[in-house]
């Protein structure tokens, strides 16, 4: 457990104290002491008062428009407030409810499951796989249904050097596959679903957007054969892919990062 203390939690603990639970590739992630709701922190995002409030209208925006693009049932509600932090920045914060009986795909051991619950998860996949396709071709973007983990801020760091460049490339067009996605959790409750934590813009320029998002669309193609080899493993046929089966939970451990 790592405990942090700045004066930037003070909307949502009265000691300003949260523990973090992850981070990702620009993100550090804590959640609240009553362990209702996960607090999401950019530190480089810092800045005067106005700054903060353009950067919060612009991810509000960013995701409303990625809320609409895979529909209710594969996302959840995000809240955005702004709040000063020790070194007197006004950040902005992201607020997410915590899913307590939710794994990342990445954490799931697919061979473990049942056909039922593989043809599930193919199920749902398709279908957000299908969503960010369309708003691809109507908008040129797509949310990130993959993300990156990092234990720690200089773990980060260290990712993010030029000597890591190799790995990351191999990451990003190899080895992430939508199954092994930190960005989609799979929630574990009276009608089980994949829903998307990320809703993050790329703060990049257009050219690097243009082709950010162009890959992202071919490695869709990738992920459809993903797909392809869970169905395969799952004894899907006719009937099963048009029937909706359901899926008991087989693990508990939460991870919502």
């Amino acid at each position: 457990m790592t405990l942090h203390v700045d004066d930037v939690f003070a909307p949502l603990d009265h000691d300003h104290i949260l523990e973090r639970l992850a981070g990702g590739n620009e993100t550090e992630v804590y959640w609240t002491d009553d362990r209702r709701y996960v607090v999401k922190l950019k530190y480089d995002l810092g800045g005067s008062r106005s700054q903060a409030l353009q950067w919060a209208q612009w991810m509000r925006a960013v995701a409303d428009r990625y809320t609409a693009c895979l529909g209710e049932r594969h996302t959840i509600p995000n809240y955005f407030i702004l709040a000063r932090g020790s070194d007197g920045r006004i950040y902005p914060l992201t607020i997410q409810p915590f899913l307590p009986d939710a794994r990342p795909l990445d954490a799931l051991d697919y061979r473990a499951l049942t056909p039922e619950q593989r043809t599930t998860i193919a199920l749902q996949l398709s279908e957000i796989l299908r969503r960010a396709h369309a708003f691809y071709r109507a908008t040129g973007s797509m949310p990130d249904l993959y993300g990156r983990s990092a234990s720690s801020s200089d773990e980060r760091e260290r990712m993010k050097a030029l000597t890591q460049l190799p790995q990351r490339l191999w990451s990003f067009l190899v080895e992430r596959t939508v199954l092994r996605s930190h960005n989609l959790m799979l929630v574990h409750n009276s009608e089980p679903r994949i829903v998307l934590i990320d809703y993050d813009p790329v703060r990049r320029g257009r050219f690097y957007r243009l082709i950010y998002f162009a890959v992202r669309r071919i490695l869709l193609l990738r992920d459809l054969a993903a797909l392809a080899w869970l169905r395969r493993g799952a004894g899907v046929d006719r009937e099963g892919r048009t029937r909706s089966p359901t899926l008991r939970a087989s693990t508990s451990s939460p991870d919502p990062s």
